[in-house]
C-alpha cells in the first residue's frame, strides 16, 4: 500500500514537470543517530561521522529540490528506517552551528503512511514537524495516507497522493526565485531590540486589558460568595499577573 501511494506522488511529481528518484531506505544500511551533538555540538555535521549509506543519501537529500517520505505505520508509529534516516538528517540542519545556515533550509516535504490499522496522521504529525523544525518547506495538502485491510489504495488516497507530488513539484519550482536565507540569525543587538519591543508591547496590552479582566473576577467571586485570600484581594485590587 505505502509503496502504491508513493507511485502516485512520483506520477504527480514527474507530471508537473520533476526529475524523480525513487530509494527504498531497506536496500540500504542506515545506522541509528548516535546523538553526538550531546557531547559536542560541532561534531554533528556533513559528513555525519558514521560512515555507513546514509553518506551516499546526503548528497541525494542536498542535490534534490525536495523529498517524499513513505513510510508504513508500524503500531502508531513510523518505520525504524523512515526515524533513522529523519534523525540523521540532522547532520544538514546542524550546519547552523557549524556558522552557516540549515543545509536543508527551503527544501520542499511531503509524507505518505499507509497501513492495515489505525495512526495515520498520529505517524504523519511528528515527522512534518521534525521537518520542518529542520527548515523544510511543506506545501499545500502535503500529507496522503490509508488505513484499511484492502490490497488497493481508495480513490481519495490516491488522488491525495498525486497531488501530493504534484505539490512538491510546484512549490518547489516556485522557491527556486527566492534565494535568501529562510533563517535569519539576530545579531545581540537585534535581539536585545526584539526583546524589548516585544515586552513593551505585551506591558502596554495587560494594562488594556486587566481593567476588564479584574472587573469579571471580582463579579464571580461575588455571585458564588467565595472567600477569598488577602493575597487574591491584593491582587484584585493591584493586577493580576
Amino acid at each position: 500500500m505505502t509503496s502504491m501511494l508513493l507511485e502516485a506522488c512520483l506520477k504527480g511529481a514527474k507530471e508537473a514537470g520533476a526529475n524523480i528518484e525513487r530509494v527504498d531506505l531497506y536496500d540500504l544500511d542506515i545506522q541509528p543517530c548516535i546523538g553526538c551533538l550531546c557531547d559536542e555540538e560541532k561534531a554533528c555535521r556533513y559528513p555525519c561521522l558514521i560512515e555507513d549509506d546514509m553518506r551516499k543519501l546526503y548528497d541525494k537529500v542536498l542535490k534534490a529540490d525536495g523529498i517524499i517520505l513513505a513510510t508504513p505505520i508500524y503500531w502508531f508509529m513510523p518505520s525504524g528506517v523512515i526515524k533513522n534516516f529523519i534523525d540523521r538528517l540532522t547532520a544538514l540542519e546542524n550546519m547552523i552551528v557549524i556558522g552557516d545556515k540549515s543545509w536543508v533550509e527551503g527544501k520542499v516535504a511531503g509524507i505518505v503512511a499507509a497501513g492495515n490499522d489505525h495512526g495515520a496522521v498520529q505517524v504523519i504529525a511528528p515527522i512534518m514537524t521534525a521537518l520542518v523544525s529542520m527548515g523544510f518547506m511543506i506545501p499545500p495538502f502535503a500529507m496522503a495516507y490509508y488505513v484499511a485491510k484492502n490490497d488497493e489504495p481508495s480513490d481519495d488516497s490516491l488522488m491525495d497522493a498525486y497531488n501530493l507530488g504534484r505539490n512538491i513539484a510546484i512549490l518547489a519550482s516556485l522557491r527556486k526565485g527566492y534565494t535568501s536565507s529562510w533563517y535569519k540569525v539576530l545579531e545581540e543587538r537585534e535581539l536585545n531590540e526584539l526583546r524589548k519591543a516585544v515586552i513593551t508591547k505585551a506591558k502596554r496590552l495587560k494594562r488594556l486589558k486587566m481593567p476588564e479582566r479584574k472587573a469579571l473576577i471580582r463579579k464571580f467571586l461575588q455571585e458564588v460568595g467565595v472567600r477569598v485570600s488577602q493575597r487574591t484581594r491584593k491582587a484584585l485590587s493591584s493586577g493580576l499577573s
